[in-house]
């Protein structure tokens, strides 16, 4: 039976997102999980060896974003290209999907790791057409330990769900801010194995974990094309052909 039913992709674009429960086999799931802590010991070493706290929007023991590590793991690259997100691209994507960028999302147990409202479109800068993010949910998500929230369309105050809102960089903490609204949106309490699915488009934001255990998530996303540089020369981001005439490609060696 498909995952993606007919409801989820109207509701992915009437309101930006939808959320898949339970769905990453358990097998990939301790996987994902046991990459996931690889890559953060790792990221630890190398900020003490540079003897940095802050590195762009990962601050040490606090929050990391480790991002375009796959190449490295046939783990995660089997993820990547798995059946079940080559589903999730056609259905919101197209016949055509290409991987764009894939990271690592980790809150350790620090009240000061919240993430700031923003479009991931606010990220990239430039107009280019919305692409997908996947927000695959490694541990049990909770408003304790620091949640995804979602705003969906038409509670943002936008004039089209298409518009990319200019983003303010946070002195702080360095992250682009893009809303500044009342609205706290809504939160994803999703058991460990389940998939927030969002357009770069949709605002969201994240709160602080407030447990004592991390609070891992995988992002993976995806475009329907290549999307280039402010002046078109060069590649955003990674252009990976994932989906091909609706057919799934196989995963690079």
């Amino acid at each position: 039976m498909p995952v993606v039913t007919p409801e989820q992709v109207e509701q992915y674009h009437r309101d930006g997102y939808f959320i898949l429960e339970s769905v990453i086999p358990e097998s990939a799931l301790r996987a994902l999980r046991n990459e996931c802590m690889r890559y953060v010991e790792a990221h630890d070493r190398d900020m003490e060896a540079r003897g940095v706290t802050t590195q762009g929007i990962t601050h040490y023991k606090k929050r990391y974003f480790i991002s375009n590590r796959s190449a490295g793991s046939p783990i995660m690259t089997e993820f990547l290209y798995s059946g079940l997100m080559a589903e999730i691209c056609r259905a919101t994507l197209g016949e055509t999907a290409y991987l764009f960028n894939e990271q690592y999302v980790v809150k350790a147990a620090d009240t000061d790791s919240k993430f700031a409202w923003h479009q991931d479109s606010g990220y990239v800068g430039h107009y280019h057409r919305a692409y997908l993010s996947c927000w695959c949910a490694l541990d049990d998500m909770t408003v304790e330990n620091g949640t995804v929230y979602i705003l969906p369309y038409g509670r943002d105050g936008r004039d089209s769900t298409d518009d990319i809102i200019s983003h303010e960089v946070e002195a702080r903490t360095n992250d682009k801010v893009g809303y500044h609204g009342n609205d706290p949106g809504e939160p994803a309490l999703v058991p460990a194995g389940s998939i927030v699915v969002f357009s770069s488009r949709t605002f969201h934001r994240s709160g602080a974990n407030m447990t004592a255990n991390y609070r891992r998530c995988y992002l993976a996303q995806y475009s329907a094309e290549p999307i280039m540089n402010r002046a078109g020369t060069a590649l955003w981001g990674r252009a990976e052909p994932v989906l091909k005439d609706g057919e799934r490609v196989s995963a690079p060696q």
